[in-house]
């Protein structure tokens, strides 16, 4: 067994050295800085003590530096993932209840468990089961859910729901009961937060300065907001004008937690863990590669499973939440010029750091300043851009991705991905259970063949040639069967049918069925059926039957080889 391809820190380890430490060191402390507030909010956003995100900011990252593929992947709590969270835990327990952080413990610890199996069983390829489109329409439906959840904390109220209508009701009801103090505090964050993210990068660039710097100083303006509010409160007093703070931080290493062994709280929780690990998944997957590809490198989809799996698992048993590699930090880790995964273990000391000497600054924090992080953090999740696209290229993909947005936006975070992967199979049965079948000729002096709706191409009256654009199974191959039999009906020269299959990447069972079928229907009406660039994979598996050599015809290297020896003028 090749022990690096589990513990990839053994591929890059022995090839540290000074410069690649200081480039990781220095990206570590800027994800620090950017992370501290992050995980304090997220924590909320998961109705969780504020501490709990910090606690899930330490072992997760350290244990992915052991694990993980990525060079600047950073692994935590993200926004989406917080809200499955309080989601699938608030179903069974109440947020203000003392189980429910139990009961967060073990949804970590289920989820962490299955994301390592399906790593040791290579099941990576489960993600692709949820399209692009559909992930995007969830996304934005959450982002959603998740601002408005958070308006409570810019009034100073307090409501609870889990989807759109829940949410909107209950704060129109909430209204009359606003604080002024924390309306002005949190309104003023969101304000300052938006303006830097929209303008501040411009006008500092107008103004001469580099992109790096440029770029800094926006991540670095929640930093800024924290440190004055968190002055404004202490210094005037704002605790007693009703502005509800974080409060006492404890300080100290994170405790250790064993999750629950009650089976019934494990049967109500595996659905949610399964959602919140396949979302988990796609989304740092999809961030991984994407930093990956600007340095050319690869991540390993299934070995980021296990160290996704075991940093949850280290999440679990340390007190924290679930975790997965979060966007924004990702990008700032890569922007900082991480270049291994010690960056993340660098980043995790950082906090560590943070919760031994320094949680007493944390206790004054206004909770209205981290909901307007986080609705400033989310709204950048709304992708209008990625739905006029999707509108445009394809017309059933964007109903896939509205049906996902309208089911999260009205029956919550749950409903809408389960929705989204039944859309994504339905969507696929249904596009490859109509294969693209075309009717295709000879392009002059050549030996193409073209379609012959699109190209002015040689036929032959005794010939038909028919390629196949999808594989065969049990879904379509009634289907080509209906299709031939349309074709073979409008042509009474016809004696042979060619099935060009250079498409074809499978025929299962039920196809081979209709194969046997098709051939015996037109060897009844004296037409012969022909294969032709049938692939080594599917050949082999033919050759295990006697399907080649019950067909009446014969299977051809190439569609021409086929033309050459069946057209008009050699039809024996």
């Amino acid at each position: 067994m090749n022990i690096k391809k589990y513990l990839p820190i053994l591929t890059w380890l022995p090839n540290y050295r000074l410069a690649i430490f200081n480039q990781d060191l220095m990206a570590a402390v800027i994800v620090t800085v950017m992370l501290v507030p992050q995980s304090l909010a997220y924590a909320m956003l998961a109705g969780l003590p504020p501490e709990v995100g910090l606690y899930a900011s330490i072992a997760p990252l350290l244990i992915y530096a052991v694990l993980g593929t990525s060079s600047a992947l950073s692994v935590g709590p993200v926004a989406v993932i917080a809200l499955m969270t309080v989601t699938t835990a608030g179903n069974i327990v109440s947020p203000d209840g003392e189980a429910y952080l139990a009961t967060v413990i073990l949804l970590t610890f289920i989820s962490g468990i299955m994301l390592t199996l399906m790593g040791l069983f290579r099941l990576g390829f489960l993600a692709n089961f949820l399209s692009h489109p559909v992930i995007s329409g969830f996304i934005t439906a959450s982002a959603v859910i998740i601002s408005l959840s958070q308006l409570k904390h810019i009034l100073g109220v307090s409501v609870s729901g889990h989807n759109l209508p829940e949410l909107l009701m209950a704060l129109i009801q909430a209204l009359p009961q606003l604080n002024l103090a924390t309306l002005l505090m949190g309104s003023g964050t969101l304000l300052f937060l938006y303006a830097t993210r929209r303008w501040l990068g411009k006008l500092l660039a107008r103004l001469g300065f580099s992109r790096s710097i440029t770029g800094s100083v926006g991540r670095l303006a929640p930093i800024l907001a924290v440190v004055v509010t968190t002055w404004i409160a202490a210094q005037f007093g704002l605790v007693e004008q009703g502005v509800a703070v974080v409060g006492e931080v404890p300080a100290g290493l994170p405790p250790l937690a064993m999750p629950s062994t009650d089976v019934g709280l494990w049967q109500q929780l595996w659905v949610g863990a399964l959602l919140i690990s396949i979302v988990g998944f796609v989304e740092s997957v999809s961030v991984g590669q994407t930093l990956a590809a600007k340095r050319r490198e690869r991540i390993d989809p299934d070995q980021e499973l296990i160290g996704l799996g075991c940093a949850n698992l280290g999440a679990a048993v340390s007190t924290g939440m679930p975790v997965t590699g979060g966007f924004s930090r990702s990008v700032v880790n890569f922007d900082a010029g991480a270049r291994t995964p010690a960056a993340g273990a660098f980043t995790a000391l950082g906090i560590l750091v943070v919760i031994l000497w320094f949680t007493p600054l944390l206790q004054t924090l206004p909770i209205a300043t981290l909901a307007a992080t986080i609705i400033i953090a989310v709204l950048s999740l709304i992708d209008i851009h990625a739905i006029k696209h999707t509108w445009r290229y394809s017309k059933a993909d964007f109903s896939a991705m509205l049906l996902t947005v309208v089911i999260t936006l009205l029956q919550g975070v749950e409903a809408g991905i389960l929705a989204g992967v039944g859309l994504s199979l339905a969507l696929h049965i249904y596009r490859t259970s109509r294969p693209h079948t075309a009717v295709v000729g000879r392009v002059a002096d050549s030996e193409h063949f073209r379609n012959i709706e699109r190209h002015v191409v040689e036929t032959s009256p005794n010939l038909l040639i028919i390629r196949v654009d999808e594989s065969l199974y049990f879904a379509n191959a009634r289907y080509l069967e209906d299709q031939i039999q349309a074709l073979v009906s409008q042509n009474p020269e016809l004696q042979h049918l060619v099935i060009s299959c250079q498409a074809v990447n499978l025929i299962d069972a039920s196809a081979l069925d209709s194969l046997e079928s098709i051939n015996a229907r037109l060897k009844d009406t004296g037409i012969k059926l022909h294969l032709a660039e049938v692939k080594g994979p599917v050949m082999d598996r033919l050759e295990r039957v006697e399907f080649p050599e019950h067909l009446s015809g014969e299977i051809f290297i190439s569609t021409f080889a086929a033309w050459q020896r069946l057209k008009s003028g050699d039809k024996d």
